[in-house]
């Protein structure tokens, strides 16, 4: 949002709770991001059993995408329109695929999004070819993609947001800024090769605008309105143990979907007594995070790939020949190691290994991502508890998870893997009981309808005249993708409606193109 309008010459204040998040050699260290938890936030929340845990959250400049993985895929085109599910229906959006079209396409372009039409069998229409060529697979990759086209399945080239320039083989030439290694998914990237928010966006930014000020280590702990409510007047900021109030003619709210809802909640007024926008009751419900599983399959021969983010596979993205529901989305994720393997734990099944070779495994694993819809149930919530958080969640369509986990124990089966599979539950964050917090959404859902939602369909708050929200609490549903193209294409949506708003013009051509300067 800040860089979509920067070119307007208003002054835009960035409010960052963290601060820029240090490139030092712990980035790359597995036991310090993975084992220590090192960059996640230290905080303790409670879930509806009462237990402790700490949310797989991080407060950097930039946000979560510091340590997120850059698969940056947009949803298919029926997931606007409303999906079935043994559990419910997943609801239909206000604003459909064809708007949002021209926006994923800017948003695959800011953000360097390096892929390949026409593989992906639900893949959405698109105006144009990716501006980047898909990441060529490694030799082991590419033997069980060609090996998945055999058996007729549609293995497809991941949308991975990575600065990488590959020669003919799919190495990183000398000038790369990604280096390809082994450390590039789930990790803060220390030579700044991962297309995340504060190097493609918020650097450059404050570079070239001088409109722009960024402001780290500056939480917001509320908003402020004026007496009947319609407006807000004031931002209370918490700044080193010191209070400071901002004020501007538009505010807008990207906390995380988590966050956003719980500052809302902690700007309860007279006039909003429930919570700021919080009039349909539906602030910090519908919470959404997709039925995650990580796992590592066991290859019979080794497996030296470094770059493993770059197979996906949808076949059963909205059902199978066995079951007429979604099942969901297939993926690789980073490359484990031994430092992993050794954290996780060994299930039974391995402990014939006499020594335990941790190594071993590594070498030899296969690492996917199965990713399931989960729905909006109101009873799936944030909120406050005697000064306290909680976050409620009973999870919900675990039959389609569970199948399509069966479908890639027989792709293994059929690829020269071993089908039994070990969970990766660190990947997830650690100490996060309730299966993570990294797809967080629905908090704040977008619509229509005042009574049943939060934000109007260009996600300004019901009522209030100049609040926005621009993160992913407006998802009505999530599909079975990672949300974060969806979550950059509607904060471009929507800064073209503030645009005009200010009767500023269109978004320069610099929204697509090269931000490294």
């Amino acid at each position: 949002m800040v860089h979509a309008l920067a070119s307007t010459g208003k002054r835009i204040l960035l409010l960052e709770r963290g601060d820029y998040l240090k490139r030092e050699q712990a980035n790359w260290d597995t036991e310090e991001v993975f084992i220590k938890a090192r960059y996640q936030a230290k905080e303790t929340w409670y879930s509806a059993d009462g237990k402790t845990f700490s949310p797989g959250l991080h407060y950097f400049v930039g946000g979560n995408s510091k340590v997120y993985g850059a698969i940056l895929l947009r949803l298919r085109e029926r997931d606007f329109h409303g999906v079935t599910h043994p559990d419910g229906i997943a609801p239909e959006w206000p604003v459909k695929y064809d708007e949002f079209e021209q926006y994923y396409q800017a948003a695959e372009e800011l953000f360097h999004v390096h892929g390949q039409r026409g593989e992906d069998p639900t893949e959405p229409p698109a105006a144009k070819p990716y501006k980047y060529p898909a990441i060529k697979h490694e030799p082991r990759l590419q033997e069980l993609s060609d090996g998945l086209l055999k058996e007729g399945y549609h293995p497809f080239h991941l949308p991975v947001g990575v600065l990488l320039e590959q020669d003919g083989k799919g190495d990183a030439l000398p000038h790369s800024t990604c280096i390809r290694c082994d450390r590039f998914d789930g990790y803060p990237c220390l030579v700044n090769g991962k297309s995340d928010a504060q190097v493609l966006l918020v650097d450059p930014t404050l570079r070239e605008n001088p409109n722009v000020t960024l402001l780290t280590r500056a939480y917001v702990d509320r908003l402020v309105t004026n007496p009947s409510g319609t407006a807000v007047t004031g931002v209370s900021v918490v700044r080193d143990g010191a209070r400071r109030e901002f004020a501007g003619d538009i505010v807008v709210v990207a906390c995380g979907a988590l966050s956003s809802a719980l500052l809302m909640l902690r700007s309860a007024s007279d006039a909003h007594p429930d919570g700021l926008a919080n009039g349909s009751g539906q602030v910090g419900r519908n919470y959404m995070r997709h039925n995650n599983a990580v796992v590592m399959a066991i290859s019979k021969t080794p497996n030296p790939t470094k770059f493993q983010k770059t197979l996906g596979i949808n076949d059963f993205y909205f059902g199978a020949e066995d079951w007429e529901f979604p099942l969901g989305h297939i993926q690789m994720v980073g490359k484990s190691d031994g430092v992993q393997v050794h954290g996780e734990g060994l299930p039974k099944w391995l402990q014939w290994f006499p020594e335990k070779p941790f190594d071993w495994l590594a070498r030899h694993s296969i690492d996917f991502w199965l990713m399931s819809e989960d729905l909006p149930k109101t009873f799936n919530r944030i909120f406050y508890k005697d000064n306290n958080v909680h976050l409620d969640l009973t999870e919900t369509n675990l039959e389609g998870n569970r199948r399509l986990k069966h479908k890639l124990e027989q792709i293994c089966d059929k690829s020269g893997i071993y089908s039994q599979l070990v969970d990766r539950g660190l990947y997830l964050g650690q100490n996060t009981p309730i299966g993570g917090t990294s797809h967080q959404a629905g908090t704040l859902r977008f619509g229509d309808n005042p009574e049943t939602s939060v934000l109007d369909r260009n996600c300004r708050a019901h009522g209030i005249d100049n609040l926005y929200v621009t993160d992913a609490s407006f998802f009505p549903s999530i599909g079975a993708v990672n949300p974060t193209l969806t979550i950059i294409a509607n904060a471009l949506r929507v800064a073209e409606r503030i645009r005009e708003r200010l009767g500023a013009p269109a978004g320069s051509d610099r929204q697509a193109g090269d931000t490294r300067g």
